[in-house]
């Protein structure tokens, strides 16, 4: 007994001490849907890259709207060949020369101009990409919670069909039942377990792609049972008036519209000449007859844009742009509008299945499940009939979960595509910040 007592007392400290090392390699990390998704916010590598894309971007205005830097030369002017002397030839000198380029009068401006529309379109798909990677994590949560509640439910079905079979075995041994109603029933649990292996693998690749957007290296993720179903009376208007009016998009495609604009004003004026202010300052020897008085030079030129093929195709060009820019703008609008509808009429849809099921099917097919337990234990109604209420009540629930998980999702699609808040807390977009607000005043009822 008292062995006994000292083994126990080592496996339960050796176990504390294992978990205690488990705690120490294993990182502690957020579980809610709403720390998931600010972490997603802070940590994604992909928004990331956006944020550093847009900040690339916002320098390119200064660069080219400035002058070139002027150019300063010197030179050993008109020497001549045979002794290099400096005081024999009158022209004779060593020059400097500063030299610098004006661009035609609005050049720059549009250059300039350019450059930060080009910006703005990086810095409005940077915003709106906050959106649609909450969006991401939103869907692959609730498909997570879909595959585990779908993975109690086939647990929860082997179990009765472990209790069926053990049932239909006295039945058999008592000669009440027949030997292919327990290979039936066992074919069933085959069946359930082979399906089990195949959520439980599915659920690992959702639990993959959730740590791929959270840039975490691996974790195991617990949706709570049961999610609440929120609700919405937002209308249809009101969804399609918020994606094509507050998504951030929509600014970077009238960015784009406008780049393009400025891009077609360069092109036409490049058909005028920049202009080239010089000065210059000879140095002669004061030995030479004139006593060496120096020489002050100053000038200017300018190109000559005379190859016009060149230029009315850098002109076609820009239209080209300016045209395609504006059918792109319009076609992303529309996409909006189709994208909230189909995600609008899918909630619809999912939520009025999910009470069906909820509020009749599931307690119809349950009650009638347990009515042909009871007959069958009785020898009132055949194996096959229990079997078939059992399978009706298991694709019952598995449906309720399937289309659960569907109508959450719809409403982060369109939360995605309107940018307005419908789960959880709302992302906040502004000038001096990107993020999820942390006022948990702030969430939707």
């Amino acid at each position: 007994m008292v062995r006994t007592s000292q083994s126990l007392k080592i496996i339960l400290t050796t176990g504390v001490l294992f978990s205690g090392l488990l705690s120490l390699v294993t990182p502690l990390y957020a579980t809610g849907l709403d720390e998931l998704v600010q972490e997603a916010l802070n940590n994604n590598p992909d928004l990331a890259e956006m944020k550093s894309r847009w900040e690339q971007s916002s320098y390119k205005a200064p660069q080219v709207g400035s002058l070139n830097d002027p150019i300063f030369s010197f030179a050993f002017s008109n020497y001549p060949n045979d002794d290099f002397s400096s005081d024999t030839a009158p022209m004779t000198g060593n020059e400097v020369k500063l030299s610098q380029m004006f661009p035609f009068p609005g050049k720059l401006e549009n250059r300039s101009a350019l450059a930060r529309e080009q910006a703005k379109w990086f810095e409005a798909a940077y915003y709106d990409s906050h959106y649609q990677l909450a969006r991401k994590v939103k869907d692959a949560w609730y498909r997570l919670y879909y595959k585990q509640m779908s993975i109690g439910v086939v647990e929860r079905n082997m179990k009765l069909v472990d209790d069926i079979i053990r049932l239909t075995e006295v039945r058999y041994e008592t000669g009440d039942g027949l030997q292919q109603d327990v290979l039936k029933a066992q074919v069933k649990r085959s069946g359930l377990m082979d399906q089990l292996i195949s959520l439980q693998q599915q659920k690992s690749v959702i639990e993959f792609e959730l740590n791929r957007l959270l840039n975490r290296t691996a974790g195991s993720f617990v949706v709570p049972g049961n999610l609440e179903l929120p609700r919405t009376d937002v209308t249809l208007d009101e969804f399609q008036r918020a994606g094509l009016e507050k998504r951030p998009m929509n600014a970077a495609y009238q960015a784009l519209v406008k780049r393009y604009r400025y891009q077609k004003k360069l092109a036409d004026l490049d058909d005028y000449p920049d202009v080239t202010l010089w000065g210059s300052w000879r140095f002669r020897d004061d030995n030479l007859p004139d006593e060496g008085t120096d020489f002050v030079s100053a000038g200017v030129s300018f190109n000559l844009p005379i190859y016009r093929d060149k230029r009315r195709a850098a002109v076609a060009e820009a239209d080209a742009a300016l045209r395609m820019a504006e059918y792109q703008t319009m076609g992303f609008r529309n996409s909006v509008s189709e994208s909230i509808q189909k995600a609008y009429a899918r909630m619809q849809e999912t939520l009025e299945q999910s009470e069906l099921y909820s509020e009749g099917i599931i307690p119809q097919t349950s009650q009638s499940f347990q009515s042909a337990l009871g007959a069958y234990q009785v020898g009132k109604v055949a194996f096959i009939s229990l079997l078939d209420a059992l399978l009706t009540t298991f694709k019952a629930e598995m449906d309720y979960y399937r289309v659960s998980s569907e109508y959450l999702r719809s409403l982060a699609w369109l939360e995605a595509e309107s940018t307005l808040p419908l789960i959880g807390l709302p992302v906040v977009i502004d000038e001096d910040h990107a993020g999820y607000k942390v006022n948990v005043d702030q969430r939707t009822p």
